[in-house]
Formats: structure tokens, sequence, C-alpha cells
């Protein structure tokens, strides 16, 4: 399924490969806590900026730099990001999809303010990889 999206103002577009039911992550670390960002996460190679949306990106790095957070430099909105659990695919905000094909998500929480053990405990990067390389990570289709 092919899922369309994009900031507020509507100067980055994306398409997003996913199924129609997702997994999507909230998580409690400084950044997304701040924003109420929750996410699903897919490979880099499933995601595709479209028009000119590139010109229009900032990004917004700290701590170990892996994560790298954009956001449209007109409305400020953070419509997707690379995670640091992830460095290997894109973070998708759920409200940023377009209405229509995204017919549900489960809420899976990650504690971003116990990074290191709650990776450990998770699943997530397994969510970046194809899923020939990795059969569970679609687990919620």
């Amino acid at each position: 399924m092919v899922h369309n999206g994009g900031c507020h103002c509507g100067k980055v577009r994306w398409e997003a490969q996913a199924p129609q039911s997702v997994t999507a992550w909230s998580c409690n670390c400084s950044e997304c806590s701040m924003r109420g960002n929750t996410h699903f996460i897919i490979p880099s190679t499933c995601f595709k900026l479209l028009r000119e949306s590139e010109q229009f990106l900032s990004t917004y790095t700290f701590g170990t730099h892996t994560s790298k957070h954009t956001f449209c430099k007109v409305c400020g909105i953070t419509s997707f990001y690379v995670p640091r659990s992830n460095p290997d695919g894109v973070a998708v905000t759920v409200k940023c999809v377009d209405p229509g094909t995204l017919n549900h998500f489960e809420i899976k929480y990650f504690d971003g303010r116990n990074w290191d053990r709650s990776y450990e405990k998770s699943s997530i990067a397994s969510l970046s990889k194809l899923e020939t390389e990795n059969p569970i990570a679609n687990d919620s289709n």
C-alpha cells in the first residue's frame, strides 16, 4: 500500500510504502515527548520525497547525532525523520499520513528516557528491514 502525506503547509510531500495496518511507536524521549510524536517505521527504500520537498527541509540532531529530525522550514512540522533506533529506516508520523489509506495502527511504547534498555528489549530495530529480510517486521498485517 502506498501512503501519501506531508507537512501542514504542503511544501513537504512524500509517499511511503507500508501495510494498511501498522505498529506505531510512542516514545517518551525528550524530542518525541515534546512533539507528541507517534510514528511507524519503514525501510528507507520504501520512502520517497516528492516534488521539490528537499529544499523545504531542515534537520535537527543531538546526542549521538544518529537520529535526523527533519522538519519543514515553512510550517515547522516533522512529518518524518530518521530515528536513532533505525538509522537505515524512516519514521513516519502517523498524523501526517493523508486520510484514506491507513486503516489501523496499534501503539507500542518505547522508553526513550532509558533508550539503551528499551532498544535491547524491543524488536524496533527489525522494522526498517525489508519483509524478505525479516518476516516478523509486519506482524500487525
